[in-house]
């Protein structure tokens, strides 16, 4: 799917406009629910060809204002129409965005089976086959995401919870939202990150018996990392990057961007780095969620 260089400048734009899809049992009927309940107008599998009308109609003076649209895209033809609709939208100045659900294949089947829902494209009982297949159909949808929300391990109330972080009372003129996720790297890497740092160069708490039990929220834990030889010149390197990368974001239209700080096991180095970080991004006036993923497992 095209897309073009620089989004449009979005101080004219009309209200909020989003495209919720993503994979099969990936959570975009929740995430349609939470919309609705923060006041969007949320249309269910619209055709491409109508979402510039749809536009319109949300821009008009009485119109529902914010829209939400469930794209459930399979087809080659739906892609071709879906592509020339977004381009309708760009020209029309409207400050669309495409939200894109993922979780992990063993998530997704696990789903499936308690549910004992048939996967859409699934031959036979075969899900892995359909998401498989499902994956590939969809892989330039999401390459061209504004914002992928991987929701494996996630339950329900945790999904309402994102979607309220990320879209209430936020109008997408507000600027970069910028959501910090700490994580361990032996239960693996989220799969909806813009920046992956890897911090496990830094002395590991875990191995002094005293801090070995205490979170890196624990102002013992963060005295050990913060006074490490390392951690200064890190952070000063880290927010010079910053300082470069994220007004390029701002520039190209960036609205979302996630960044995941991870070291071994996602309780201690990570979490410290990730609360240190989400105070700078504040500083410098963004909006910052922070998410310590697995600070509570063993």
């Amino acid at each position: 799917m095209a897309r073009a260089a620089k989004r449009p400048e979005r101080e004219t734009a009309a209200p909020g406009f989003l495209l919720i899809t993503g994979l099969s049992g990936a959570g975009r009927s929740e995430a349609a629910r939470s919309l609705e309940d923060l006041g969007y107008f949320v249309v269910d599998n619209l055709p491409p060809a109508l979402l510039p009308k749809m536009a319109e109609l949300a821009a008009s003076p009485g119109g529902p204002g914010r829209v939400a649209i469930v794209v459930d895209a399979r087809g080659g033809v739906f892609f071709r129409e879906l592509s020339k609709a977004l381009e309708e939208l760009r020209e029309q100045r409207v400050p669309s965005r495409i939200v894109f659900l993922d979780a992990s294949d063993e998530d997704l089947v696990n789903r499936y089976e308690a549910t004992r829902r048939r996967h859409p494209l699934a031959p036979g009982d075969r899900v892995g086959e359909g998401i498989r297949k499902e994956r590939l159909m969809m892989e330039s949808l999401r390459a061209d995401a504004d914002l992928v929300i991987d929701t494996t391990g996630l339950t329900p109330h945790d999904l309402r919870d994102r979607m309220r972080e990320m879209f209430a009372d936020t109008p997408l003129e507000a600027g970069l939202l910028v959501s910090i996720v700490s994580f361990g790297f032996k239960y693996g890497s989220p799969r909806d990150a813009d920046l992956v740092l890897d911090v496990r160069f830094l002395p590991n708490p875990h191995w002094v018996e005293e801090l070995r039990p205490l979170p890196g929220s624990n102002a013992k834990v963060r005295e050990y990392v913060e006074g490490q030889e390392e951690y200064g010149s890190f952070m000063k390197r880290l927010e010079g990057l910053l300082d470069v990368v994220v007004p390029g974001y701002v520039d190209e239209g960036k609205s979302y961007l996630t960044i995941a700080i991870g070291c071994t096991g996602g309780r201690h180095r990570s979490v410290v780095v990730a609360d240190d970080l989400a105070d700078w991004f504040r500083e410098h006036g963004h909006r910052v969620s922070v998410n310590h993923r697995d600070v509570d497992r063993d």
